[in-house]
């Protein structure tokens, strides 16, 4: 097929250099880097580095210092929740707005203002405000910048490389950002005893600005030829979502998604298992192991992506991917010594890395370019409220039939509904790039 019209893709951005010879021994395993070979790619990858580190800094204080004012973890829960109802409206809002706009201004407008937004919560840290509404109030604005930059960053990976480069992109950016995750909150457990909460916002502001000056270099990003003029109105979100209904694959691939995350994500029940289950070895112990086994699997699945990034049935790793999420969620709940449940979440955090890449490869590649940015605000919608249904979910069954048995159940039927839905609807099974 015609890859440029098909995808959408800039031939004059997307061409990378001459591929070099066919990797050979241990180097065939790790991670595939042929997409920053694409100068454009590169740039915007680049400064996702220090970025994934950075928000992270942010995500910690901000509980800390709720806490630290309030002695309460209901107001840490209450500030979590301010801040999802901005991202999902905004998310929805943003990818219809990267479908009618410049992206690569999109993304300066909105990374300088995610990073404004971090020099503020460093304003009022420093000056000592201890003011609960005021954090509340930065959070649902740091969101909303966020739900409006997530769907226009996304989007824009298809028009910088190949077709045939986007697993490859996506588990180079996925990589970085669950690398984030594993150092982001270590380094900040370092940093608050030496240099102090606020100066935690500022490093984040200031990583942030390196990301609009690599977002700067970007070129270009504007709607295809032919697109037309269009409106990011309730009408385009609304014509988003029948776009997801007639297109199969692209729902099933959503679908796949919300039944890992809903049905198979415990970590509601970490510190109930750290306390019961794991006591033995140190609740602390336990609850930090927990909490960080996915995120390292995530990242061992991504130095280790040129294993499965060269995959052209992209239907099939998302369908087995599940399948083995499913799995080792059961193995989780059925162990009762810590270093094989933990086993157990990393073989899980290895298929979530997989699921990502292919799921993510899908959404660019089966949409056009037109409907790339809706697509990927759904789908910040969807990574960001599944895990939270799931809290709700888990926790309940939690206290019904106790964690070990919610974490097992809730991994069986990610495993039978996968299985089932695969069957029912033939869409993802024949899905190929």
């Amino acid at each position: 097929m015609d890859t440029s019209e098909s995808s959408g893709t800039d031939p004059e951005i997307a061409t990378p250099a001459p591929e070099p010879p066919p990797r050979s021994g241990w180097r065939r395993w790790a991670m595939d880097t042929r997409p920053l070979r694409v100068p454009a790619y590169r740039r915007l990858w680049s400064s996702t580095i220090v970025t994934a580190v950075g928000s992270q800094l942010t995500a910690v204080a901000v509980p800390k210092q709720i806490y630290d004012i309030t002695g309460s973890s209901a107001w840490v829960g209450a500030a979590s929740l301010a801040g999802l109802l901005p991202l999902i409206v905004f998310a929805l809002w943003g990818g219809a707005v990267a479908d009618s706009v410049d992206r690569r201004t999109l993304l300066l407008v909105t990374n300088t203002g995610i990073a404004v937004t971090s020099l503020l919560f460093w304003v009022q840290a420093v000056t000592g405000m201890r003011s609960v509404a005021v954090l509340m109030v930065l959070l649902a604005l740091q969101q909303a910048f966020w739900g409006l930059n997530a769907p226009a960053r996304n989007a824009s990976i298809a028009r910088l490389v190949p077709p045939e480069h986007l697993p490859a992109a996506n588990a180079l950016g996925s990589t970085v950002m669950q690398t984030g995750q594993v150092v982001g909150p270590l380094l900040a457990g370092v940093l608050i005893p030496v240099i102090g909460l606020p100066e935690l916002y500022l490093i984040d502001a200031l990583a942030l600005c390196v990301t609009v000056w690599a977002v700067y270099q970007l070129p270009a990003l504007p709607p295809l030829e032919g697109a037309g003029k269009r409106r990011a109105g309730v009408r385009e979100i609304a014509a988003g979502f029948r776009y997801i209904a007639a297109r199969k694959v692209l729902l099933l691939s959503f679908l796949a998604d919300i039944i890992a995350m809903v049905l198979g994500m415990p970590r509601a029940l970490f510190p109930q298992l750290a306390d019961t289950t794991y006591g033995s070895f140190g609740e602390g112990l336990a609850l930090g192991l927990l909490f960080a086994a996915i995120p390292i699997g995530a990242v061992l699945g991504g130095l280790l992506s040129g294993t499965f990034s060269r995959a052209e049935r992209h239907g099939w790793m998302v369908i087995g991917a599940v399948v083995t999420w499913g799995a080792a969620i059961t193995g989780f709940g059925l162990s009762g010594n810590l270093w094989l449940a933990a086993g157990f979440l990393a073989v899980a955090g290895v298929a979530d890395m997989v699921s990502m890449v292919f799921r993510g490869a899908i959404l660019l590649s089966a949409a056009t370019d037109e409907m790339r940015g809706r697509m990927q605000g759904v789908f910040t919608v969807v990574v960001a409220g599944g895990p939270r249904l799931a809290d709700v979910l888990h926790g309940t069954a939690g206290s019904a039939f106790g964690p070990r048995a919610a974490v097992a159940g809730g991994g069986l039927l990610v495993v039978v509904v996968m299985l089932t839905l695969a069957a029912a609807v033939p869409a993802l099974r024949r899905y190929r790039i």
